[in-house]
C-alpha cells in the first residue's frame, strides 16, 4: 500500500475534478488503493520497437520549446534493455553550458511525466492558457544550468516497455543505469565532471531522497573498487511540495483546513471531527504508526482508507486542492496532452503521452512509507538540500512539510531550531519565508500552488521567485533576498 500517497488520496467530492493534479483516481478515489494485487501490471505496456540496449537514440535540435539562438537541445530514449526505454529531453544552459551544472528533473505520481515540469513549470517554454502553443520562458531553469527532464519509471509519459518498477529503490537503480548510458554518450560525456543536482516534487519527497542516497552509495562502491561506472557528482537535492514522512505531515491537513493564508476550507465542526479521527486510540495516527512499524499491506491499506475517509477528504472543501484560492476545478496550469502529442514526430517520441500511467501507479501500491531517514542521510553526507513549497497548496501543504522539516535529525538540527523565519525577497518584493542551516534550506513561496514555478505573486512574473531559489541553490549558496 502506498502510505506515500496517503496525503493525496481523496474520495469523490465536489472538488474532485482538479485539473493540475498528478495523482490518478482509483475506485473513485484520487490517489486511492487499487484492489488488484501489487505488481499485476508488471510486464505490461511493451511496445515492439527497435531499441539499442545500453545506448541513446536522439533527435538533436528539434527546434521545439527552446528557441534561444545557439542553445543545444536533444530528446529521445536511453534504452536500458531491449524492452525498457527511458524518455529524456535535454536542454543545454543558455549561458556557459560546458561548465554549468547538470540538473535532473522528476515529477511525482508515482507514474507522472516530467513533461509536466517542462511545459507547465520551469522549462525553456511554457504552455499557453488555451493549451494551443508555447511561449519562451525568461525564467527557465536552463538559464544557467543544463537541465535533463526524465520520464520515469518505464511506462511513464513517453517512456515505454516492461513495467518492472514498483518501488523508489527500483526506480533509483534504473535512473542510475540511464545516467550511465547518458554520460557515456559522446554528446553528453563532457557533463560528467560537472556538479549534478536532483530536483523533484510531490511523490518526489520519496524519489529525491531515495535517488540521492542510491547515487551516493554507488559512488562509494566505485571509489572502493567494487563497481565500475561513471561517478555522479551529486551536489544538490531539491524537493518541492513533497511527501516524505506521512506521520509528520498528515496533521498539516487539520491545521491548514482551518487556518491558511487564504480562507478556511471547511467548518469548525468538520475540523474538530477530523482531529478526533487523528488522535483517537484507533485513529489515523495509530494506524499509520502500526503501518510504519512493520505493518502488513492490509494494515497499511486499512490506515490509508481510514485516514482518507475521515480526515483528508472531509477537510478538502470545495476548493482546488492544488491551489486553494480557486474553487474546484481550477483549469490552471493548462493541459498539455494534445500539444505534446502533436510534437511526437519532431522530437522522436514513440509512445502516446499521458500525464500519468495508472499501471505504474498501481505497481507502487505496496511501497512507500517514511523516506525521512534517507533525506537525513543525504543532508548529513554534505549534499546541499532545499525543501520548498507553495503556501496555496493543500495537497502537500506547508504545515505538513514544515512539521517534517522540524523533525529532521541531521547535522544542522540544532542550528535550524535556532533560526527564525526571514522574509524571502525577490527583486525587492516580499515573496516568501525561509530558513538556512548549514547546507540545508527551507522556503515557503507566497502565492504558489503545488507546482511552485507555475505561479506568480504580486508584481513578480510567473516563476520568478522559484527561479531565484533555483539559481542560488545551484550556485551552492544559501538562500538570500535580493
Amino acid at each position: 500500500m502506498i502510505l506515500s500517497t496517503l496525503l493525496t488520496v481523496l474520495t469523490i467530492s465536489p472538488w474532485h475534478g482538479a485539473l493540475a493534479g498528478q495523482i490518478p483516481t482509483v475506485n473513485g478515489i484520487l490517489g486511492g488503493v487499487p484492489t488488484i494485487k501489487p505488481d499485476t501490471f508488471k510486464g505490461a505496456d511493451v511496445l515492439p520497437l527497435a531499441t539499442t540496449p545500453g545506448k541513446l537514440r536522439v533527435v538533436e535540435n528539434s527546434g521545439v520549446c527552446e528557441t534561444t539562438p545557439g542553445v543545444f537541445q536533444a530528446s529521445g530514449y536511453g534504452d536500458l534493455t531491449a524492452t525498457e526505454s527511458i524518455w529524456f529531453w535535454f536542454f543545454a544552459a543558455r549561458n556557459n553550458p560546458d561548465t554549468a551544472p547538470l540538473a535532473l528533473w522528476f515529477n511525482g505520481g508515482p507514474g507522472s511525466s516530467s513533461m509536466i515540469g517542462l511545459f507547465q513549470e520551469h522549462g525553456p517554454c511554457r504552455i499557453t492558457n488555451d493549451s494551443s502553443s508555447v511561449t519562451l520562458n525568461p525564467f527557465s531553469w536552463n538559464n544557467n544550468a543544463n537541465v535533463l527532464y526524465i520520464d520515469q519509471p518505464v511506462g511513464v509519459g513517453f517512456s515505454h516497455g516492461d513495467l518492472n518498477v514498483g518501488t523508489s529503490q527500483e526506480a533509483a537503480s534504473d535512473i542510475w543505469t540511464f545516467m550511465q548510458i547518458f554520460l557515456a554518450d559522446s554528446r553528453f560525456s563532457k557533463y560528467a565532471p560537472n556538479n549534478l543536482a536532483i530536483w523533484t516534487e510531490s511523490y518526489g519527497g520519496h524519489y529525491g531522497p531515495t535517488f540521492a542516497s542510491y547515487f551516493l552509495s554507488q559512488n562509494a562502491a566505485i571509489a572502493a573498487g567494487k563497481l565500475t561506472g561513471i561517478p555522479l557528482n551529486l551536489k544538490v537535492l531539491g524537493v518541492g511540495d513533497g511527501l516524505t514522512d506521512p506521520l509528520s505531515q498528515y496533521p498539516g491537513y487539520i491545521s491548514y483546513a482551518g487556518n491558511n493564508p487564504y480562507h478556511a476550507l471547511v467548518s469548525t465542526s468538520t475540523i474538530t471531527k477530523a482531529n478526533t479521527s487523528w488522535t483517537s486510540s484507533t485513529g489515523c495516527k495509530a494506524q499509520i504508526t502500526s503501518c510504519n512499524n512493520g505493518g502488513s499491506n492490509s494494515v497499511c491499506s486499512k490506515a490509508q482508507s481510514f485516514c482518507n475517509n475521515n480526515i483528508l477528504s472531509p477537510l478538502a472543501g470545495n476548493f482546488d486542492v492544488y491551489y486553494v484560492p480557486t474553487a474546484n476545478p481550477d483549469p490552471y496550469p493548462a493541459d498539455i496532452t494534445d500539444y505534446i502529442n502533436s510534437l511526437k514526430t519532431k522530437i522522436g517520441a514513440e509512445a502516446t503521452w499521458k500525464e500519468t500511467n495508472n499501471n505504474v501507479y498501481n505497481n507502487f501500491a505496496a511501497t512507500g512509507k517514511n523516506s525521512r531517514p534517507l533525506l537525513e542521510g543525504v543532508i548529513n553526507a554534505g549534499v546541499r538540500t532545499i525543501v520548498y513549497d507553495g503556501d496555496a497548496d493543500f495537497i502537500l501543504n506547508f504545515n505538513g512539510v514544515e512539521a517534517m522539516v522540524a523533525n529532521l535529525n541531521m547535522t544542522f538540527t540544532s542550528l535550524l531550531k535556532q533560526q527564525a523565519f526571514q522574509t524571502y525577497t525577490v527583486a525587492g518584493q516580499s515573496a516568501g519565508q525561509f530558513k538556512n542551516a548549514g547546507t540545508f534550506s527551507y522556503v515557503r513561496i507566497f502565492g504558489a500552488g503545488h507546482e511552485v514555478p507555475a505561479y506568480k505573486f504580486g508584481k513578480l512574473a510567473v516563476g520568478q521567485a522559484a527561479s531565484q531559489m533555483f539559481e542560488q541553490i545551484m550556485a551552492n549558496q544559501s538562500l538570500s533576498s535580493t
